[in-house]
């Protein structure tokens, strides 16, 4: 059943008592190593795996598209993907028999922009990118390679006017502080996206 957009739970009933777990911690650490290979084999990517207390306790996973791949993960994904993992997880041989609740989710437009791949997936799309020792950008993200990311910054124009195109801007990975993506809708069609599709979830 989904509980949200691009989210699906599913509950698991058992003995015992549900257990206060941080998100990085050994028993994530295990479920991850355990879920991962069922995720990468219906080519997606294990984002993330934590464990959150409660009357049961929630395993929470988020996955991805591949890096090399645009757009989102949609609902039919989503609910296709947890079935699976629903039954990875009923098959646990380590499992204790203690409740738990399952929920799949993918990334929101707002996660910020950490890691090389996270860079990868936001190609095409609008960025706001905080530098250091020089001017912060905001321009539309049109490539990634290992040293760095390649941004044509938008110039501001009157209001009602097309905004112009700035010469593109190479921006090695040891020069951004921060970076995310600025929701639009203006040019989703002309980068070959679509809106709604990165999912609402602000989590990862």
């Amino acid at each position: 059943m989904s509980s949200a957009e691009a989210t699906t739970s599913s509950g698991h009933t058992g003995s015992g008592r549900a257990d206060a777990s941080p998100a990085q911690n050994p028993e994530a650490a295990r479920l991850r190593a355990l879920l991962e290979p069922a995720v990468q084999a219906n080519r997606l990517y294990l984002e993330d795996v934590s464990i959150i207390a409660g009357s049961h306790r929630v395993v929470h996973v988020v996955v991805d598209l591949p890096q090399e791949e645009t757009g989102g993960v949609n609902l039919d994904v989503i609910a296709d993907i947890s079935k699976v993992l629903s039954d990875v997880l009923d098959n646990d041989p380590n499992d204790d028999g203690r409740p738990y609740d399952l929920e799949v989710s993918s990334p929101g437009v707002g996660r910020p922009l950490t890691e090389p791949r996270h860079w990868h997936r936001a190609r095409g799309r609008m960025v706001k990118v905080n530098v250091i020792q020089g001017e912060n950008v905001t321009g539309r993200l049109q490539s990634v390679d290992d040293s760095g990311v390649t941004i044509v910054p938008e110039i501001a124009v009157k209001k009602g006017m097309k905004p112009k195109q700035g010469e593109p801007v190479k921006l090695p990975f040891d020069r951004i502080r921060t970076g995310k993506v600025e929701i639009e809708f203006s040019h989703l069609d002309e980068a070959g996206l679509e809106p709604e599709h990165n999912g609402p979830s602000e989590e990862a």
